[in-house]
């Protein structure tokens, strides 16, 4: 084999390793603005019943009780509610040089943010997606690591104790986003962070409603739909986890008997196969509580097309309608 032979090999499996190396791990925390900081400290910490890991002047550092990180979500005390960050855990200490290069060569402003400067998290580079969504990618981020009685768990697997306050939730699941162009966003997504495209509903025009991505084998960290409006980019939930129907039942009794408006279900989405329902927390944000959902596991999954005749049944399998506020509502996105 010539020398040059042996260079074009050379250089071609250190593109494979440079491509398989830059990838997102798996979605890591979201952080919101929220208008009403203390009511909704309450609805997440109460109502919700996720732990707070700590509160720093205007911001509060909350997970759910098998969520393994020092925190999952992020509430900022600010004058408008909005998405101000969705982090994601890449796969190698080297993948964020890999990624600088990725983002340079398509001519995507980023910016650097040092470790430290942020609670718990290390370096981190901060970039947007086409329809404005801000990303944050990080390597390292503190575990949760407690000493108090009242929340160490015996067990060596749980971060936490399981603490039977309000909702109580398993853990952090899922983000999702209203965009005007779903496949644009959806191809930029897959192509530059290698999130797996899952499934997807086109119209009877064929124009794409909805993309569902994850990088890990559970249904979706992060869903694409098309806003009705046409306006632009939106933050249309978070979602939290929790491990049955039944809990989910009690979910939704704990939210009627605290006043916090239930917006669509209980009802089950034929896409992932899991049971939902969807409320407003004090600020303005929809959240998510659910249950189940298919996993997958084969390493060259094929996206499932859910076409315009069997559509409904991907968004809601038991025949309730969602209102007009589920395809045109979302709160803004920072910059």
């Amino acid at each position: 084999m010539s020398k040059v032979s042996e260079e074009i090999i050379q250089e071609s499996a250190q593109v494979r390793l440079d491509n398989y190396l830059r990838t997102v791990a798996h979605l890591g925390h979201v952080e919101i603005s929220v208008t009403k900081f203390e009511e909704s400290l309450s609805f997440y910490r109460e109502i919700m019943g996720l732990e707070v890991t700590e509160i720093d002047g205007d911001r509060a550092y909350l997970r759910a009780w098998q969520d393994y990180d020092h925190h999952t979500l992020v509430l900022k005390a600010a004058n408008v509610s909005e998405v101000n960050r969705v982090g994601w855990r890449v796969a190698t200490k080297e993948s964020l040089e890999l990624f600088e290069t990725q983002l340079t060569k398509m001519n995507i402003e980023f910016s650097w943010i040092d470790g430290g400067s942020k609670k718990a998290l290390g370096d981190a580079i901060h970039f947007t997606s086409p329809s404005g969504i801000p990303i944050e990618l990080y390597w390292e981020k503190e575990l949760f690591v407690t000493d108090d009685p009242k929340l160490k768990s015996p067990l060596p697997s749980h971060p936490s104790k399981y603490p039977a306050r309000g909702v109580s939730p398993r853990r952090f699941d899922h983000v999702n986003f209203m965009v005007d162009d779903v496949q644009k966003e959806q191809q930029w997504w897959t192509e530059l962070l290698g999130i797996h495209h899952r499934y997807f509903v086109q119209n009877k025009e064929d124009i794409r409603l909805g993309s569902w991505l994850s990088r890990t084998n559970i249904a979706h960290e992060i869903a694409f739909m098309r806003n009705g409006n046409q306006n632009g980019g939106i933050f249309h939930h978070l979602a939290y986890y929790l491990d049955s129907p039944d809990e989910l039942l009690r979910a939704a009794n704990i939210m009627a008997e605290n006043g916090i408006k239930i917006e669509w279900g209980p009802g089950k989405h034929g896409t992932s196969g899991a049971q939902f329902i969807y409320v407003f927390e004090p600020s303005g944000h929809r959240v998510e509580i659910w249950t189940g959902g298919i996993l997958m596991f084969a390493p060259d999954w094929k996206p499932i097309e859910w076409p315009a005749g069997v559509g409904e049944l991907g968004l809601e399998m038991w025949g309730s309608k969602p209102p007009e506020s589920y395809f045109t509502y979302g709160t803004k996105l920072g910059k």
